[in-house]
């Protein structure tokens, strides 16, 4: 049988299916149908990857077929095919769930780039769906989304550790979603029905984390009112995750260091020991190794935590999820504001995969979640939606040596390499290039003449 992916030519004439089958019959498996209703006849007899579908048709014309298929099969993709370039019915089929629409006579690289793209755009939705569901089955819902290997080793880490009592350590960049991973192993283990409890031990006031931590007794100290429950009684038979371990002042790294051996807590102002059961998760962005090496952290203490590391990869390490992280949150936030935005085009995506993303998953979530609550209508987001920094990188951008070059200087250093890098993402083509960087086109052919910047004939001729 060929395993190969399967696209449906649907078009009344008979030219046009067969100049749209030997464009694809090397690479795909190709079916045709002359009307729309022989296309839903073939629907329901077998599976499909991709409709080519022309627009005006006798019978059943091409929007209605369109609406009919996503009726059916939702996950099918279909790419409309006109010798009419009607905005109207282009929008019409976008609206109705269309992943293109292209004008006859079509270029045979035009089709296939359009095939390509559809094909990459549906293993996505269903990888997104597989890896959820996968999750779900082992520890509940999770927003852990990743087909990269080293994050797939982070799976088999938390199923492993889950049902063992000891303590973890997980150690990444900020942003890279440590407290998921910690939730995760909570879900997935026989604790999943008592407390999780998290703190960030960076966030409170090194005076206060002690009571945070253990409670405290009334009239322990000044305002101390009412006795109160720490957060070691309240994740007890449960979990506790403490993010940002490093920054506990010595005094309490050894106090934390005397309840994971003791298993036992002492509230502020008692002398009664409270026997608790609390598995511990831990969290750093920094090198603890280093820090013992350097008396900043005690080393009995990292030895406890240490017992299962788990380093989770940053974003800029597996940029491949990035599709995939960028379909989860658009869902996400879309049903949060009630939006529909379609998304992030093939470009846009390109950009943000090049992007070195300083702040991981998190910088990723909130740079769409801005996107979703500009956006108007059923939008997709561009590249000229995209911040400068995003484009260009931070990085670059903070490098130009503003007090060696002066104001001048340095401004046409920043707009060199802003022109640079977006001529580059829109593949030389100026008059795209002018529209993401807002200015006109002659005002960027001027630009470019006095930065020095060689001229591109434009990537990209499709009227």
């Amino acid at each position: 049988m060929d395993s190969r992916p399967v696209i449906l030519v649907v078009d009344d004439d008979l030219g046009a299916r067969e100049s749209l089958g030997i464009i694809l019959e090397d690479e795909y498996e190709v079916l045709k149908a002359e009307s729309g209703e022989r296309a839903l006849e073939i629907l329901s007899e077998q599976a499909v990857n991709v409709v080519l579908l022309d627009v005006k048709m006798p019978g059943l014309d091409g929007i209605e077929t369109l609406k009919r298929i996503k009726e059916k099969d939702e996950s099918v993709e279909v790419i409309m095919v006109s010798g009419l370039n009607i905005l109207k019915k282009a929008v019409d089929a976008i609206k109705l769930g269309a992943y293109d629409y292209i004008l006859k006579p079509f270029d045979p690289e035009e089709i296939l780039t359009a095939v390509e793209r559809a094909l990459e755009r549906q293993r996505m939705s269903r990888e997104l769906s597989y890896f959820r569901l996968e999750r779900e089955q082992l520890w509940g819902a999770s927003e852990i989304v990743s087909q990269d290997e080293k994050m797939k080793e982070v799976f088999d880490i938390i199923q492993k550790v889950a049902y063992t009592t000891t303590t973890v350590l997980i150690v990444g960049e900020s942003g890279t979603g440590k407290e998921l991973v910690a939730r995760a192993i909570h879900r997935a283990g026989p604790r999943r029905e008592k407390p999780f409890v998290a703190i960030n031990c960076a966030s409170i006031p090194a005076e206060l984390m002690e009571s945070e931590l253990f409670g405290y007794e009334k009239g322990a100290f000044t305002g101390a009112y009412a006795q109160t429950i720490g957060k070691f009684e309240y994740a007890d038979g449960g979990t506790l995750f403490l993010d940002e371990i490093s920054t506990l002042k010595p005094e309490l790294q050894a106090k934390l260091l005397r309840v994971i051996e003791e298993k036992r807590i002492q509230r502020i102002g008692s002398a009664r020991p409270i026997p608790v059961d609390v598995r511990i998760i831990a969290a750093t962005n920094m090198d603890l190794k280093k820090m013992v090496e350097e008396g900043k952290f005690r080393q009995d203490l990292y030895f406890r935590l240490n017992v299962l590391p788990i380093q989770l990869p940053p974003l800029r390490e597996r940029k491949d999820d990035i599709p995939l992280l960028l379909d989860y949150f658009v869902k996400k936030f879309n049903e949060k504001y009630r939006r529909k935005v379609k998304g992030f085009s093939p470009e846009a995506v390109e950009a943000l995969k090049q992007y070195q993303w300083p702040g991981n998953v998190r910088e990723l979530e909130n740079l769409v979640e801005r996107m979703v609550v500009l956006s108007d209508g059923e939008k997709t987001t561009t590249l000229s939606d995209l911040p400068v920094e995003v484009l260009v990188g931070k990085d670059e951008l903070e490098e130009i040596p503003v007090a060696e070059l002066g104001l001048i200087k340095a401004r046409e250093e920043f707009e060199r390499r802003l022109i640079s890098k977006v001529l580059e993402l829109t593949g030389g083509n100026q008059s795209e290039t002018a529209r993401i960087l807002k200015i006109h086109r002659n005002t960027l052919l001027q630009k470019m003449e006095q930065l020095g910047l060689k001229k591109k004939r434009n990537a990209s001729k499709r009227s």
